[in-house]
């Protein structure tokens, strides 16, 4: 028995450390020599301080940014820890609602926030990334039609010619990666951060 124990357990020490320990080391030391701003989180600094990452979402909800896409990410809830309440971009909880199509409460969801874009910018088609969640809860971009649509009510609130805006968002539209993968979009944080540099001036 002991003749057959053996081999298995020095395969298993064996593949533990190659596979558990040597590899994923190698592959952080890897990507930190390669790619040192992606491998450490992307994180972006303004004036010394980190104020977020460009791979994770955060709530703008002020008339003079540009809003990402809602997001379904909960919290526990303080009154009852047996209950969750929202939090919009909570990282430590990505997870999308797990709501379908036939849910009365998205579907109440939805709508109520349509009127409030069609409000906001009567005549305009209000862009669907807008008004779903992404299955993450944590999606940094929104499309280029849906910062667009956005920029009425920023310019207003900024006392910025709305073309400058439309200039701004223009200059930071990513496209597919690769030239084949996803969609074009555009990074919240650092569309808003340009606003801020651009109010400024």
């Amino acid at each position: 028995m002991l003749k057959q124990l053996r081999p298995a357990l020095v395969l298993l020490t064996a593949l533990t450390a190659i596979t558990g320990l040597a590899y994923p080391l190698a592959m952080t030391g890897l990507a930190g020599a390669i790619f040192p701003a992606k491998a450490a989180g992307s994180l972006i600094e303004r004036d010394g301080t980190v104020i977020g990452s460009s791979l994770i979402g955060q709530n703008f909800t002020g008339a003079g940014y540009f809003h990402g896409r809602p997001s379904a990410t909960t919290a526990p809830d303080p009154a009852d820890a047996s209950k969750t309440v929202p939090a919009p971009y909570n990282a430590a909880n990505s997870s999308g609602s797990n709501l379908g199509p036939t849910s009365a409460a998205l579907a109440e969801r939805v709508k109520a926030d349509v009127e409030a874009l069609k409000a906001e910018n009567p005549g305009a088609p209000v862009p669907v990334d807008l008004v779903t969640t992404s299955g993450s809860g944590l999606d940094p971009d929104i499309s280029p039609e849906a910062a667009y649509f956005q920029v009425p009510r920023v310019a207003k609130a900024r006392n910025i010619p709305q073309d400058k805006l439309r200039d701004l968002v223009t200059a930071r539209i990513v496209g597919r990666t690769l030239g084949i993968l996803g969609e074009p979009r555009v990074n919240v944080l650092a569309l808003n951060l340009a606003v801020d540099d651009l109010a400024r001036r």
